[in-house]
């Protein structure tokens, strides 16, 4: 990947200057945002979907069709469905001093999709969600010159995991291989690239081996572009036990994913800030790149809600700052523009995590 030419060297060259010069912030929840708008099953589906079947596309995957299962809850389609959402949470992360927007496509892979027999808009979904994004992060960089915007494609862990059973009977079972992964993730990655994302995040990764599958995808697939994009890598460390759902510590995930030479690597969702903040203090000590967390607003309540005010929140990322720890720092789960704002002014005093000096040597 390193020998190939960015594909836009410009926006490269601005998020570099940017990372140098101070902490930057994420963008938080979509699906906390999403559920205020309380849509029901007709919300979801829209004009395009209204009477069950989709008039823009063929279907070719088991002939199925959007009009035999429920829609409501695919967050993803909303892009297609009900843009000028998206579009408004976007717009909300912005002005809540978001440098870097990330697409609605957290669910945009074939694997993903084929829970609402949807599979066929995986490329679209993709396509559209960073159209949206794009479009928020221009005019907002327009407004303010000196303070750049960025587009981060959103690649998912997908809904099935390389390493596991899902037949508790059957431990050798797997419901998905190497190759099905990496055919997803280029799919949803030319998508995301041809709709104008500046980077491309492979986030909550429960499972290293579905990490590798992306990552081997993109690096094909820069190769068959005869360009690169900067890759940033978040996983999920699940629970208290300090490891990913596929038993890996912070320290051996790193170690896992630093051959592709990302740009970032950090953790996000399943832990509040608070939790995670001795795998972030790893991570700073490990990374030779960059470092980013975007944390859940506290671990959920007996509800599933999330109760962590965005002073609570950013008490507790202020501290990350303050100790050298992070490059870049957002939300997950149960965050909204308050807590995202609240983060940004926490974190503002602080210079961001320096580089190893062999990486800047590198890079010079």
């Amino acid at each position: 990947m390193s020998t190939l030419p960015w594909l836009h060297p410009d926006r490269v060259a601005l998020l570099e200057q940017a990372l140098q010069r101070r902490i930057l912030i994420l963008d938080g929840g979509m699906g906390t945002m999403l559920q205020a708008h309380e849509l029901d099953e007709t919300g979801f589906r829209g004009g395009r979907f209204e009477h069950g079947h989709d008039g823009h596309a063929e279907i070719h995957d088991n002939h199925s069709h959007p009009g035999s299962c429920d829609l409501k809850g695919n967050n993803d389609l909303l892009s297609l469905t009900r843009p000028e959402i998206i579009r408004g949470v976007h717009d909300a992360y912005l002005e809540a001093g978001a440098d870097l927007l990330e697409t609605n496509t957290f669910n945009s892979t074939r694997i993903s999709q084929a829970d609402y027999q949807l599979q066929h808009l995986a490329h679209e979904l993709n396509v559209e969600g960073a159209k949206l994004a794009r479009a928020a992060c221009d005019a907002m960089t327009a407004k303010t010159p000196d303070q750049p915007r960025f587009v981060i494609g959103v690649l998912g862990p997908t809904s099935r995991t390389a390493s596991l059973s899902p037949d508790v009977n059957d431990p050798g079972f797997r419901n998905v291989t190497f190759e099905e992964l990496a055919a997803n993730y280029t799919e949803s990655a030319n998508g995301l690239i041809d709709g104008g994302a500046d980077v491309l995040m492979v986030e909550t990764i429960f499972d290293t081996l579905n990490a590798k599958a992306a990552l081997f995808a993109l690096s094909e697939l820069f190769h068959q572009r005869g360009t690169r994009m900067p890759v940033m890598i978040s996983g999920t460390i699940t629970d208290r036990s300090g490891r990913t759902l596929s038993g890996q510590t912070a320290e051996a995930f790193y170690y896992s994913v630093r051959h592709a030479r990302p740009l970032s690597v950090g953790f996000n969702c399943a832990l509040g800030a608070d939790e995670l903040r001795p795998h972030i203090q790893t991570l700073a000590n490990l990374a030779e790149s960059f470092v980013s967390t975007h944390p859940n607003a506290g671990l959920p309540n007996a509800f599933g809600e999330y109760d962590e005010t965005p002073e609570q929140m950013a008490s507790v990322i202020g501290a990350f700052a303050r100790d050298g720890l992070i490059n870049l720092v957002g939300g997950c789960c149960g965050t909204t523009p308050a807590h995202i704002k609240a983060i940004a002014d926490a974190v503002r005093p602080y210079a961001p995590r320096k580089l190893p000096s062999i990486i800047e040597t590198e890079a010079a």
